[in-house]
């Protein structure tokens, strides 16, 4: 399909599938990992694996940086100078240099200083225990994390999304069942969900690169100019959507941290469900960016705004959509989350409810805020997308995190989340409508 000629509906719904199938089965990584260990251990597994949440949200946020980043850029120089452009490949170039230079730092200190890294997180005692139990098989296995994030992006834009999701779906399904395998069947516990999890990265890192011996390929590796000034320009234009999963981890952090201060650990594995439940919500936010990104790049870099605003109808259609449905799942359904992910006991069936539905409202505005990131980069925006991506994920909710429970009671801190999403929606309506009328007079 081509995104400067090609039917805007087909080519949208078409690449909102894949990138929904492969955002949906990245997040079950976590969630079923979540859920087998809170079934095996009870809450402290529960516990454990909120506090390893912010290790998987630095890995799959510096892939992508490198991924969307470069990828934004690689479409728009499409747009301008058709797909045999060697200057878009110098940016693809860039984002492999770029994503092996980052996963290398990572892997080190992931390696050398897990212990560290939990215990800032907050965890301690059986957390602490469990916790390493589930990063020690996942350490060889880091790197493949990263490019997955990085290669998929990529795929996308070089037209290729259905194998971007086959690779992640084939990893995915081998961790439903390999979870249950080593968790269960081989007694292996946290252990267990780590090592499925572990192989399940590397099965998808194999599929995708099965696009590069393939007659559609057009990705090269070619030598870059000026390289680390395009590396720059890779984390300029890729910084808001990297921050974005920074800020799940960062405020993961204050959570747990506060959590304990105010309240107590049956407080802390119900927030661990929400995690998870706030991992489901934001993919499907993630998958409306990553299939609108690619098609408004390209037209960006053509000067085709008639049909970036139609793009953008139905990207903020399926956000509504996300929308009310997570917002309805969270009022409605919240003891159901918690029986998924653990086996609870009686205290936390008690609180979990009044819990869930509070944090839920942020659901309502969240797949906005989240697309709205994508959409300013897509057209050249960074600027836009810094400020949405630092308000809402650090800036705005950390105070509020701190704020609200400090001055009213320990229970409006599940409330800080609804605030922060509505006060940054506010500025993302005003400057979405403000940025799209500039360019289309």
């Amino acid at each position: 399909m081509d995104f400067l000629t090609g039917n805007i509906r087909q080519i949208y719904f078409k690449y909102l599938s894949a990138a929904f199938g492969s955002a949906l089965i990245t997040s079950i990584y976590s969630i079923v990992d979540m859920a087998m260990v809170g079934q095996y251990h009870g809450p402290e597994g529960s516990a454990a694996l909120a506090v390893v949440a912010p290790i998987w949200n630095i890995i799959y946020s510096l892939g992508l940086l490198m991924g969307i980043g470069g990828s934004v850029l690689f479409s728009s120089i499409r747009g301008r100078e058709g797909n045999k452009a060697r200057h878009s490949n110098e940016y693809f170039t860039a984002s492999v240099i770029g994503s092996l230079v980052l996963a290398l730092l990572v892997w080190a200190v992931i390696i050398f200083g897990d212990e560290v890294l939990l215990t800032f997180f907050g965890a301690s005692g059986d957390t602490m225990r469990l916790a390493r139990a589930y990063v020690q098989p996942i350490k060889p296995a880091v790197p493949f994390f990263l490019f997955n994030q990085m290669l998929a992006a990529y795929l996308r834009s070089d037209k290729n999304p259905s194998l971007a999701t086959a690779a992640v779906l084939s990893g995915g399904i081998f961790n439903v069942f390999g979870d249950y395998f080593f968790v269960f069947a081989c007694d292996m516990g946290a252990y267990g969900a780590g090592l499925a999890t572990a192989i399940g990265s590397g099965i998808s890192f194999l599929v995708m690169l099965t696009h590069f011996l393939s007659k559609k390929n057009t990705l090269r590796l070619v030598r870059p100019s000026h390289l680390l000034g395009k590396i720059g320009k890779i984390s300029v234009a890729g910084f808001s959507t990297f921050f974005i999963d920074v800020a799940m981890g960062i405020l993961t952090i204050f959570f747990n941290r506060q959590i304990m201060i105010y309240l107590d650990s049956n407080a802390l594995a119900v927030y661990g469900v929400i995690v998870n439940i706030s991992t489901f919500a934001q993919c499907c936010a993630y998958s409306v960016g990553q299939a609108s990104q690619p098609i408004i790049s390209t037209n960006f870099g053509a000067g085709r705004w008639t049909r970036i605003r139609q793009t953008l109808r139905y990207a903020l259609g399926t956000t509504a959509f996300f929308s009310l449905f997570w917002t309805a799942a969270s009022l409605g359904l919240p003891n159901l989350f918690i029986r998924i992910f653990m086996n609870p006991t009686p205290e936390v069936l008690e609180i979990a409810p009044f819990i869930i539905r509070c944090y839920g409202l942020s659901f309502l505005l969240m797949p906005l805020n989240v697309f709205s990131t994508y959409y300013f980069q897509a057209v050249m925006r960074p600027q836009n997308a810094f400020i949405v991506s630092v308000a809402r994920g650090f800036v705005v909710s950390g105070i509020l995190i701190f704020l609200l429970p400090a001055v009213f009671a320990p229970n409006a801190i599940w409330l800080s989340m609804p605030a922060a999403e509505f006060l940054t929606a506010l500025y993302v309506l005003r400057t979405m409508r403000a940025v799209t009328q500039k360019e289309t007079k």
